[in-house]
């Protein structure tokens, strides 16, 4: 059986267990009834609620795993991750905007744009501080991207002293930075499916050069390519999708760095089938984990970032001890 007809499979299942799992157990009967356009409230339920919310979190999953491989691929380090260079530290600072000054503007599509723009903005931070225009050090990247996302936490935590006040529930902020898959409206889900086949997009015409910079830069060199340039590209794409999965789904760490390993165990180093592989693989696990963040302890919810570190975490300890002894 082939490699997409076993990705297609378990992301199916996937959204199925998601779909059901919650403080309310729900059948595939009743799946198929809500989806049939069952007008009782439970059907409603389900079919307002909870399926967009399993959708988005398997199209931020997807959006986490691309973009965890193209870091990989530029930084040419399978310890490389998303959030590496600053990026979630931008989204949060734009996040904690959007909740804690009153704008005027709806607080659901301000709240994905200056995630957005926050997480972008890092991203050019972190280029500006490692030399943009001259030829990008993959280390002074990484570097950069920590000292700018120290910073950022920093200024964060000062927001939030600053404008809160006994009107304002901090709650919201400190839920969204723990990472959370909130539930779209159609609309929503549709622009964020969009965002995520643009971003399939962009990163097929990655693949190629991904290869050839694994390669080292006078090979690739050698091959037509021009390293700087490329990385500077290819990093601001790579922060543009990134930024889009934070926008709905706040700080999920990990994701980034356990797909792409999968995937490439797999399928092998070539781009042109890890980029995809790891855009499903990250699908099937951030909708398994919102699932069990939603089910695990009824009423309650576990935030979805928790989920991902508690499996995420032992998973990176084990890759570095690796990667050190060798």
């Amino acid at each position: 059986m082939s490699r997409a007809f076993i990705l297609v499979g378990a992301i199916l299942l996937a959204l199925l267990f998601a779909a059901m799992a919650g403080h309310d157990w729900a059948s595939p009967g009743q799946l198929l009834q809500a989806l049939s356009g069952d007008p009782s409230l439970g059907s409603q339920l389900l079919l307002v609620w909870r399926v967009p919310r399993v959708l988005a979190a398997a199209l931020v999953g997807a959006l986490l795993g691309l973009g965890g491989a193209i870091f990989q691929g530029v930084f040419r380090n399978p310890l490389a991750e998303p959030y590496l260079l600053g990026s979630s530290g931008g989204a949060a600072i734009g996040a904690t905007v959007a909740l804690l000054v009153p704008l005027g503007l709806p607080g659901g599509p301000l709240l994905a744009v200056l995630s957005f723009l926050g997480a972008w903005g890092a991203t050019w931070i972190v280029l500006a501080v490692a030399g943009f225009h001259g030829r990008p050090d993959a280390a002074g990247l990484l570097l950069a991207g920590v000292a700018v996302a120290a910073m950022l936490g920093a200024l964060r935590s000062f927001l939030m002293l600053a404008l809160s006040d006994d009107a304002i529930n901090l709650q919201v902020v400190l839920s969204w930075t723990l990472g959370g898959i909130q539930t779209p409206s159609w609309a929503g889900l549709a622009l964020l499916l969009a965002l995520t086949l643009l971003a399939l997009a962009g990163a097929a015409r990655l693949a190629s050069g991904l290869d050839l910079l694994g390669l080292g830069d006078e090979q690739a060199h050698a091959f037509g390519l021009d390293p700087p340039r490329f990385m500077r590209r290819a990093v601001l794409v790579g922060a543009a999708i990134v930024a889009a999965a934070v926008a709905w789904g706040g700080l999920v760490a990990f994701v980034g760095l356990i797909a792409p390993h999968v995937a490439r165990w797999w399928a092998g180093p070539r781009h042109g089938a890890l980029l995809p592989l790891s855009a499903g693989i990250g699908a099937v696990i951030v909708t398994l984990c919102d699932g069990i963040a939603r089910a695990a302890l009824p009423p309650a919810e576990i935030p979805l970032g928790l989920i991902t570190a508690l499996a995420g975490g032992p998973f990176f300890l084990v890759l570095l001890a690796r990667r050190l002894r060798s």
